[in-house]
């Protein structure tokens, strides 16, 4: 597939933050059947597995591979996907979902932070000035006045500055490796990660601790299960991460960050339609903060501007610096 405009991929990039926000639901009740590492195990094996097919739309990236570069690439965004999706998971158990989703929502704000600290990325004011705004958005839509920090809040803020550092090197990576093979390598390097991590651990891989014992062909006619496997696995981690790498060869670390903080205005309002949640004036000042934050850092940034060209990319979605 060739995105020749940032309105393109924009775009792309909302869709994953829809299908990121209405499968939250789905998510929380699959992993209080199945502990956290086995369910990201399967759901990562099936995302990698289920791109390979286009590698043949994309034979051209295959011509002269560098082998090292590309594995070294993928172990290391696949490692930091792997800590991310964990602590985020098992933060879950300890916190609640506003926290939750206000301290994921910090890797906005940390994107352009991390990148000036680290490799010395400049944005614009109009871009800080968006940050801010979204940052305070986050706030109101998703906890208000009822932030807690606890041990599950810990977990998530690493989660946070996971997800940022992973949206700040794919932004890198991608200019010099091949796409396709760079997201299908990263998640199976999450689920191999995963795999390990459910080997070695004292808990059983197919069931908690002082639940009714599992075997896998229990949970592979468990209706909930499956339905959870195949959406997170094919939409949620196979198309996002095939998204997210590919609209970075055309968008900014900065713009993806931002464009993913609208993942919970969906969470909010696939709750709302689905669960009969209510928003809340809080949450609707919140949302409308930060649409308002993307327009700004959007229209304010010219100086990042590039000349579009045919592209062949199939990856994940960070900005470019």
């Amino acid at each position: 597939m060739l995105i020749r405009s940032s309105r393109t991929a924009q775009l792309l990039l909302l869709l994953v933050c829809f299908i990121w926000g209405v499968e939250f639901v789905l998510i929380d009740l699959a992993i209080e059947e199945i502990p956290t590492h086995t369910f990201n195990a399967i759901r990562f094996l099936l995302a990698g597995l289920s791109l390979i097919p286009l590698l043949w739309f994309n034979r051209q990236q295959l011509v002269n591979i560098r082998w090292l570069p590309l594995c070294g690439a993928s172990a290391l965004l696949g490692f930091l996907l792997f800590v991310s999706f964990y602590t985020q998971t098992e933060g879950m158990h300890y916190t609640s979902v506003s926290n939750a989703g206000f301290i994921t929502g910090l890797n906005v704000p940390l994107v352009p932070l991390l990148g000036f600290l680290l490799f010395r990325i400049k944005a614009s004011a109009a871009v800080w000035i968006g940050m801010v705004i979204a940052t305070a958005g986050l706030y109101l839509l998703t906890v208000g006045d009822n932030l807690e920090f606890n041990r599950g809040d810990t977990l998530i803020l690493t989660c946070a500055f996971g997800f940022a550092i992973h949206i700040l090197l794919t932004g890198r990576f991608v200019d010099s490796l091949p796409v396709m093979p760079l997201s299908i390598l990263q998640l199976l390097a999450v689920a191999l990660y995963s795999s390990i991590a459910a080997w070695i651990s004292p808990e059983p891989a197919f069931y908690h601790s002082g639940a009714t014992p599992l075997s896998w062909q229990d949970l592979a006619t468990n209706p909930l299960i499956i339905s959870a496997v195949l959406i997170t696995g094919l939409l949620g981690t196979a198309y996002a991460y095939w998204a997210q790498s590919a609209c970075q060869q055309i968008l900014a670390s900065h713009q993806v960050a931002l464009i993913f903080a609208t993942e919970p205005v969906f969470a909010c309002l696939s709750a709302w339609l689905f669960l009969n949640e209510q928003l809340g004036t809080l949450g609707l000042v919140g949302a409308g903060m930060i649409i308002a934050a993307m327009l700004i850092s959007e229209l304010g940034d010219r100086r990042g501007r590039v000349t579009l060209e045919p592209l062949d990319q199939s990856t994940s979605v960070s900005p470019k610096p």
